[in-house]
């Protein structure tokens, strides 16, 4: 009896099932702040929040920092004059973040729309956003009600305050 030759086949690992290889890998994280106006406390604020983000990240031995995006003095009503959230969303498409982290919805967005829209495209590349201050996780599905209830509350506020003004 004749034996018959063995074939092997490599499988190429996909990297992105792959527990082992992912287990050590660094996140990479980014951090999104901003305040809305250029007063002496918002100025502040917005210091501490960078300062803030940047040690927390440096910190973790697990993340690599991949930016803080700021913005200063903006609205946060509507993201076309967020120079520094518009960075980040392109650097997100580049694939250069893997998680951000936020202070709060507020920070985030104050429309519902176009939060919802900007979360559901960062989880489209793979990103999740974490909002600190409201512990929401976007990588947990049922947190999406949670976000948008909160921003809706956030651009109602803004809508208050910009009638008082």
């Amino acid at each position: 009896m004749q034996e018959r030759p063995r074939i092997i086949t490599k499988i190429e690992a996909n990297p992105m099932l792959s527990t082992k290889r992912n287990e050590y890998r660094q996140l990479k994280v980014a951090a999104y702040c901003r305040v809305s106006t250029d007063s002496d406390d918002q100025v502040e604020s917005y210091k501490a929040q960078v300062a803030y983000y940047t040690d927390a990240i440096a910190k973790n031995p697990r993340w690599k920092l991949a930016d803080i995006y700021a913005d200063e003095g903006v609205t946060g009503t509507s993201i076309a004059k967020r120079d520094e959230f518009n960075r980040m969303m392109s650097d997100a498409k580049k694939g250069k973040i893997d998680k951000i982290y936020v202070k709060s919805v507020s920070r985030f967005a104050r429309n519902s729309k176009e939060c919802l829209e900007n979360i559901r495209l960062l989880k489209s590349y793979g990103i999740s956003v974490f909002f600190e201050n409201d512990g929401i996780d976007t990588k947990i599905l049922n947190h999406e009600i949670i976000l948008y209830i909160k921003s809706a509350f956030a651009e109602a506020e803004s809508r208050n305050a910009s009638k008082r003004m």
